[in-house]
């Protein structure tokens, strides 16, 4: 039996697919792996996996090059001919999903783990893309021998009302899964000052300009607090920051920007409160990590995010894209310092009822051996 995953960037793959695949591994699969090139490859490829390298833009409008994409996709899936297709990520589940249906493959498995900028953006030239964007979802997702995973029940709703597929083709799995034992609750020290941490790709989409803001605010009135930046820019994506706003958000009092940051248990150890004020998630990995270590979480009211917490009792909701209320909701968890101490507690709670790692891959594993 082979299996081969096709992922927009390696360390995506790695950072999200990885225990699956090495849980198909186990039961005997061959896998295969499909991505753009980088240095993650070489990682991969230790773990005995077999790496192809894909041509995917990450937001290019191209026709040619898409089509070229699409293509090399079709060529791949009719070269290794695998029992199954696991599809993760916006471009690999469309052309993939397209690509299939012009192929023998039994199986195909696409992950949709958020619908992105797609459903986000406004303007003429925006509702043309998405109208576009649901054509595309509906040729990829609709085909029988396709099941589509969703992590929150909206994108669930919104897909089948959009008909691009049917209740019975989706499985709702909450994330990725975590590692309980690399993620462990450890006690805060409320002896020092507090420290707020954001922690995702350095997008706009994220809420980065909210919560920038809602340090300044904080700052102005006087709260005692130490605030961090931690993530990778990300200059493929049109929502990304860039170096002059990092070098801006440096000269803010109180705020370290410490960019990419490998150990995020270790992060995560040293921090008090998590923020992620983002625009639209599938299920933000950033919050159940915070969760499994035991942290109180502040993030919007939108779809994914609010699937990831249990409000006031793990963690606090405001609005989407109101600085004042994320300020309010810092400003309250760092005064009541019980308060974020039981909701870490329950939120540790929560991780290891609801998204670990085993349980994650146990779910994909069965819907694998529904085509044996």
């Amino acid at each position: 039996m082979k299996i081969l995953y096709i992922v927009n960037e390696p360390w995506f793959f790695l950072s999200h697919r990885l225990p699956i695949a090495l849980a198909a591994q186990e039961q005997g699969y061959t896998v295969h792996v499909a991505t753009r090139a980088g240095e993650a490859v070489s990682e991969i490829l230790e773990k005995g996996f077999i790496h192809h390298e894909v041509s995917l833009s990450r937001n290019g409008s191209s026709v040619p090059s898409e089509l070229n994409s699409l293509l090399e996709i079709w060529k791949l899936i009719n070269n290794i001919n695998p029992d199954i297709l696991h599809l993760v990520t916006i471009k690999p589940v469309l052309y993939g999903g397209i690509a299939s249906r012009f192929t023998s493959v039994n199986k195909v498995v696409a992950a949709v783990s958020g619908l992105g900028t797609l459903f986000l953006a406004e303007g003429v030239k925006a509702d043309l893309k998405r109208k576009i964007g649901v054509g595309l979802y509906r040729l990829a997702l609709g085909s029988k021998k396709t099941t589509v995973i969703l992590q929150n029940p909206d994108d669930k709703q919104l897909l089948i009302d959009l008909k691009a597929v049917k209740a019975e083709q989706t499985m709702l799995i909450r994330g990725s899964g975590i590692d309980l034992s690399t993620f462990q609750s450890t006690p805060e020290n409320l002896n020092d000052t507090p420290v707020v941490t954001f922690a995702a790709r350095l997008l706009f989409d994220k809420g980065l300009a909210e919560y920038v803001d809602a340090i300044k605010l904080l700052n102005k009135k006087g709260i005692v607090a130490n605030y961090q930046i931690v993530g990778d820019l990300d200059l493929g994506n049109n929502t990304s920051a860039t170096e002059q706003d990092l070098e801006e958000w440096k000269a803010l009092p109180n705020l370290v920007v410490l960019g990419y940051q490998k150990d995020m248990s270790a992060v995560f150890r040293k921090t008090n409160i998590v923020v992620l004020p983002s625009y639209r998630e599938g299920l933000p990995k950033v919050l159940i990590e915070a969760a499994a270590s035991g942290r109180a979480v502040i993030t919007t009211d939108v779809p994914g995010c609010r699937d990831a917490i249990e409000e006031n009792k793990t963690g606090l909701l405001v609005p989407v894209k109101n600085s004042n209320a994320l300020a309010d909701a810092i400003e309250k968890l760092i005064k009541d310092p019980k308060l974020r101490v039981g909701m870490g507690i329950a939120g540790r709670q929560l991780a290891e009822r609801e998204f670990s790692i085993e349980k994650v891959v146990g779910q994909h594993l069965s819907i694998y051996q529904q085509t044996n």
